[in-house]
């Protein structure tokens, strides 16, 4: 699957306006837009595994497509939702646990990167990386 491998973040859009929607404060904000986050996906089936490691934490991620599980982002926040292939894409689809409100995000391959797309309440961010 080409999502298989490493991949480390290359830059950010908009990223800084996405969390601050999502509630993350000033100080944190700064610290994120430079967590230096690499990603490790393997897939087998409809199985993934995404290996996640920045200057805030390091966490393993399994989940099975279209089985809802929870995850918490870098900052707390608890989420609920399920990730699918659709097409080329993989679609996540969360629900905050503290306020209900959805965070809905994709990644894609568009050439030698994979974009990775947040929504959040009418924002739009996009954090992109590279093979590592």
């Amino acid at each position: 699957m080409a999502f298989d491998g490493a991949w480390k973040i290359d830059r950010n859009e908009n990223y800084d306006k996405f969390m601050e929607k999502m509630g993350i404060n000033v100080v944190k904000r700064k610290l994120a837009a430079h967590d230096n986050l690499k990603l490790i996906i393997t897939q087998e089936g409809n199985k993934f595994t995404v290996k996640e490691s920045s200057t805030f934490r390091n966490i393993e991620i399994v989940f099975e497509l279209g089985v809802t599980f929870n995850y918490s982002l870098a900052d707390g926040t608890e989420l609920t939702g399920n990730w699918n292939l659709e097409g080329n894409k993989l679609v996540g689809k969360f629900q905050r646990v503290d306020n209900g409100k959805e965070l809905n995000t994709v990644r894609e391959i568009i050439r030698d990167e994979m974009v990775q797309t947040y929504v959040y309440d009418g924002v739009e961010a996009k954090r992109i990386f590279k093979k590592n």
